[in-house]
């Protein structure tokens, strides 16, 4: 099956909720991550596990990018920093700072209890698939 790369943006947090949604299950090593904090961006690079092609019976992975700008910050909890660490991102979820207001926290939850928090002035977020899909080894499965 070739699907067509996907290119989603975020500006709130029901359009962060679609991002997290495709980039479940997506496999990356703790090298693959970045901040910039002269350009307050923060980026990753994963093998994002298809979920769509998984409907249809396909086992399916490709590489995507994820980018988040406005941030301010960044903290990580519980997150191996060892070069080919292996990570999975399991969610993004995004906490307004006092209700109202676009900035807030967005954290991203990984397998095994860690998480990488960001302060943004406002949710802005892309994901942008980079490449081929290819044939995966198994469809992840949760408890």
């Amino acid at each position: 099956m070739t699907a067509t790369p996907l290119k989603l943006y975020a500006f709130d947090a029901e359009d962060l909720a679609v991002l997290s949604a495709h980039l479940q299950d997506a496999v990356l090593k703790a090298s693959d991550i970045a901040y910039l904090a002269r350009e307050r961006r923060f980026a990753l690079v994963c093998n994002r596990f298809d979920w769509t092609a998984a409907e249809a019976g396909d086992c399916q992975r490709r590489r995507t990018g994820l980018r988040v700008e406005r941030v301010t910050a960044v903290k990580a909890r519980a997150v191996p920093k060892g070069e080919d660490t292996v990570l999975e991102l399991l969610a993004i979820h995004f906490e307004p700072e006092g209700g109202e207001s676009p900035g807030g926290t967005m954290e991203l939850v990984f397998a095994g209890g860690g998480a990488i928090r960001l302060v943004v002035e406002c949710v802005e977020a892309a994901m942008d698939d980079l490449g081929p899909m290819w044939a995966g080894v198994a469809t992840p499965r949760h408890d």
